[in-house]
């Protein structure tokens, strides 16, 4: 297993847009394969933080998935969502292995 682990820096005057792009992600993930662990946004921290975690069993079915999303509507409205209201303002990716019991 392998899970992805996004850190966001976003547009603290668009934490409202930038949840409904989340909303959005959380079931695709899900439809391609993945397992979504949620969005995490600003509360009692930087007003400019947000992060998400989901997995998928390998590397290989996430670049399966990274491949197909961009040939998927949804997703592709999804992307031009964050690019067209600029809520994101960058974004770091990292993919970690889970220690599981």
């Amino acid at each position: 297993m392998i899970t992805c682990y996004v850190k966001y820096q976003i547009d603290p005057d668009k934490i409202e847009v930038f949840e409904n792009y989340a909303k959005l992600w959380i079931p695709l993930v899900e439809r391609f394969g993945g397992t979504h662990h949620g969005y995490f946004l600003p509360h009692e921290s930087d007003n400019d933080l947000a992060i998400t975690l989901f997995s998928f069993p390998s590397l290989a079915a996430y670049e399966t998935y990274r491949k197909d999303s961009m040939k998927d509507e949804e997703c592709i409205a999804a992307y031009k969502l964050a690019k067209n209201t600029k809520c994101i303002v960058r974004y770091d990716r990292q993919f970690l292995r889970p220690i599981l019991e």
